[in-house]
């Protein structure tokens, strides 16, 4: 009997997966990346001894913020027609995003990045000084 409480638990969650992001390519590769980059996150605060709850939560509160909107590019996807499109450029955005957090907090806790990656996050990290 509770095997198939956990089963339909599952199927609910694969249906709401399903309606609210679409058949979107690459969604579990965010989530994890998002783990990861949360995880890093930490560990790199923890290191610089700025573990600070408040700002934890804040960024928790952003990577929320950020699925929402692939919800958003989905149901707009949907509405146009754009047979997911919109939703897997979103995706793609984030991925990259997070991407070079994840890269960013490896560099500063101390693992060495290649050169190619840490070059451009010197080249985003200038753009968003000069734009300050």
């Amino acid at each position: 009997m509770e095997e198939n409480w956990l089963l339909s638990s599952f199927e609910t969650l694969d249906i709401a997966k399903a309606y609210l992001f679409g058949d979107v390519k690459f969604l579990d590769l965010l989530v994890l990346l998002s783990v990861i980059d949360i995880i890093s996150g930490v560990i790199k605060a923890w290191k610089d001894k700025r573990l600070r709850s408040r700002n934890a939560w804040f960024g928790y509160v952003r990577k929320m913020l950020s699925f929402f909107v692939v919800i958003i590019s989905n149901v707009i996807d949907q509405i146009l027609g754009l047979n997911g499109v919109l939703t897997f450029g979103t995706v793609l955005f984030y991925i990259a995003n997070e991407g070079l957090s994840i890269a960013e907090n490896l560099a500063q806790i101390g693992v060495k990045i290649p050169k190619a990656i840490t070059d451009r996050l010197q080249v985003i990290e200038h753009q968003s000084e000069e734009k300050k």
